[in-house]
């Protein structure tokens, strides 16, 4: 699977881990960032990622800041992103299985990388369900239309 991964500052040390455990699962991970530990902006990540699932380019992405809401709440401002922030592997299963989750976000300060990889191996390894989950999907679609329509920068 194409996996992007990206993060700020704190969720460096996770994210690089996590990057190495998915490459070694057999998945093909693009490490968008950032470089270094030093202080950066969530939302300019978030976008990377979210603008990798939403072109195609990827087929499923990683965040990982201090708690992951940030990172979940930019992510989720692109349209057909679904961010979810996950912080136990039944979480995990249900973002996926229940509402086709597209970007699993984690928080660094409070995710340890045993933790990390099993809530990702959970997420990786679930199955959107579809059924009644198909049309409260296709409500947000339309939230989100309705939403692109309105605002007038696009």
């Amino acid at each position: 699977m194409r996996v992007s991964i990206a993060s700020d500052h704190g969720g460096f040390d996770l994210a690089r881990s996590l990057a190495t455990w998915l490459t070694e699962q057999g998945h093909l991970v693009s490490d968008l960032g950032p470089g270094t530990v030093t202080s950066v902006d969530y939302p300019d990540y978030a976008l990377r990622v979210a603008d990798a699932i939403a072109s195609g380019a990827a087929d499923a992405g990683v965040l990982v800041c201090g708690s992951g809401i940030g990172m979940s709440i930019a992510a989720n401002k692109v349209a057909g992103i679904r961010a979810a922030v996950v912080q136990d592997v039944e979480h995990a299963r249900l973002a996926k299985a229940h509402n086709d989750a597209n970007v699993l976000c984690l928080g660094g300060r409070f995710t340890s990388e045993d933790d990390g990889r099993a809530i990702l191996g959970a997420w990786l390894g679930a199955t959107y369900e579809g059924g009644r989950h198909d049309l409260r999907l296709e409500k947000i679609r339309r939230l989100e239309a309705a939403s692109h329509e309105a605002d007038p920068r696009g």
